[in-house]
């Protein structure tokens, strides 16, 4: 019987630009033994990560969560609370967390050993191609994606990610902090929290470059009627909380998050459990097909193309 220790070895073993322990430094490092990517790595990054995510995701929930916080535009003081939640939740639902704000960690020895990454108000260009390509391995192999508040904000030039956010929803712009009206249009999905079917909230309401709605399940809608959305208001639907099965993983955003006492609201508190829950588990394949099973890894092995890069970006 295969362990997940054996598959681990397998995996960070050969040829290529793996993984392999240091001794020294009693970490996993990178060994460069060649320099010019080839569709085999890609191929077996890949299976690698699937076969160590399909194993979390049959323990059943999360078992380790990594809380990536990089900023290279807008550095929202709330991220030190974001951490602070999840840092409990992890207490509470029994997963570890790792937090960082080193892009560098965004590659395959670091990926392989969680299955969930949360995007905590991540601003600007954070990523280079090659940790791109880590990621969106990292995602083809069934990992999970949890994005708050200003990780719209973030990697306009890369093509893959405004897909991942849905429809290319990146951020577009907000109004002045102000209440308005939650409106919770799926209270049985992942993410519905305990909010109820209208809920009064304070927030910097993000407008949004697209409207993701076509190819995401919409968790809740913001009603413009009930403030002044400013320029770019996006009419009457507004989503402001969604999910969707993409490239083999699971993809969970809320526009929630902008100010730190909303990090102690019980409501987004158990928005951002059930995002977490759900984003962990068993890997999505493109024909619907969801398992814990090894025998599907073939769906989701190969790796979108990069797209181009942009060197400027907005701020909320």
């Amino acid at each position: 019987m295969t362990t997940d220790q054996d598959r681990r070895r397998w995996c960070f073993t050969g040829p290529h630009r793996f993984p392999t322990r240091d001794s020294a430094a009693g970490r996993l490092s990178l060994s460069h033994t060649s320099e010019r990517r080839q569709p085999r790595r890609e191929w077996a990054l890949g299976i690698c990560l699937g076969l160590l995510l399909a194993s979390a995701a049959a323990a059943g929930g999360p078992t380790d969560v990594l809380v990536f916080t990089r900023t290279e535009g807008f550095a929202h003081p709330s991220i030190a609370d974001g951490v602070l939640l999840i840092e409990t939740l992890g207490v509470e639902e029994g997963f570890s967390v790792t937090v960082t704000d080193e892009a560098t960690d965004i590659e395959p020895a670091t990926l392989s050993g969680v299955q969930v990454v949360v995007w905590m108000s991540t601003t600007g260009d954070v990523l280079d191609p090659e940790q791109e390509d880590a990621f969106r391995a990292f995602m083809n192999a069934g990992g999970g994606y949890v994005g708050v508040h200003a990780s719209v904000d973030c990697e306009y030039g890369w093509p893959w990610y405004g897909e991942l956010l849905g429809n290319g929803a990146w951020f577009g712009g907000h109004p002045p902090t102000q209440e308005a009206t939650l409106v919770l249009e799926r209270p049985d999905a992942p993410g519905a929290g305990t909010f109820e079917a209208t809920t009064p909230f304070t927030e910097e309401w993000f407008n949004f470059q697209a409207n993701p709605r076509p190819v995401v399940d919409v968790v809740m809608t913001v009603d413009e009627s009930s403030y002044d959305p400013g320029p770019g208001a996006m009419g009457d639907d507004h989503p402001i909380a969604w999910s969707h099965a993409f490239a083999g993983g699971r993809v969970f955003y809320t526009a929630l998050g902008h100010r730190p006492e909303t990090y102690s609201d019980p409501r987004f508190v158990e928005q951002i459990r059930e995002a977490i829950v759900w984003a962990a588990g068993a890997p999505i394949f493109a024909n619907g097909f969801e398992t814990g099973d090894l025998g599907g890894w073939s769906d989701v092995v190969s790796l979108l193309p990069t797209g181009p890069r942009a060197s400027e970006h907005q701020e909320p």
